[in-house]
């Protein structure tokens, strides 16, 4: 199946949505980006390149631009969807009293497609360190074996432990949630390897 026909079939599976979405692909067709299927969603690319995309959810649909925070935005539609985690991208919902204005759609695909061309791009800072939790640093200091086996892990498995036990709320599932890495630890493997492997 092509990515086109993909992109007709998620429209029709949407049907609540699916006037609303073919209005949106056919101003998508009016520019030179090419139509893909990413995610299983319909996005639109410029050489290889992300630059926007659609989906149907159970309230709304929307459009999203990968490199959204650098619109303009005149029409103030813009949204960050994951506030405090997504650095840039943006998001423009549509509910169901919304009407949609080719002209201005049109106008925000162009512009995320000429801001694509110029190379704007936001650059995700790589984390540095580890905030080690007191339970699992309190585990290290007594068990030489664990400390170098979690020492020799890469500082992004290390941060996936950390944070493991970091965002536990209660103490005791902390605890239990300790007491499952250990052996990984010590195997040298990282918390989410097995899924990595599929």
């Amino acid at each position: 199946m092509s990515d086109q026909e993909k992109v007709t079939a998620y429209i029709g599976k949407h049907e609540r949505w699916s006037e609303q979405l073919t209005q949106l692909r056919s101003i998508f067709e009016r520019t030179e980006l090419k139509e893909e299927v990413k995610w299983g969603s319909p996005t639109y690319t410029l050489n290889g390149k992300l630059v926007a995309g659609m989906a149907a959810f159970k309230n709304h649909y929307a459009i999203w631009f990968h490199q959204g925070v650098f619109l303009k935005d005149p029409a103030g539609v813009m949204h960050n969807a994951q506030e405090g985690k997504t650095k840039a991208m943006r998001q423009w919902k549509f509910s169901e009293t919304d009407t949609i204005d080719d002209k201005v759609v049109l106008a925000y695909i162009n512009e995320a497609t000429e801001n694509c061309r110029q190379g704007k791009v936001v650059t995700p800072q790589r984390k540095t360190g580890v905030d080690v939790p007191q339970q699992l640093q309190d585990q290290l200091d007594t068990d030489n074996d664990l400390k170098t086996a979690f020492e020799g892990l890469t500082p992004g498995k290390q941060r996936e432990y950390a944070g493991y036990i970091a965002e536990a709320k209660r103490e005791a599932t902390k605890q239990s949630r300790l007491e499952k890495i250990i052996p990984m630890i010590l195997a040298g493997k990282g918390l989410y390897d097995k899924y990595k492997d599929c």
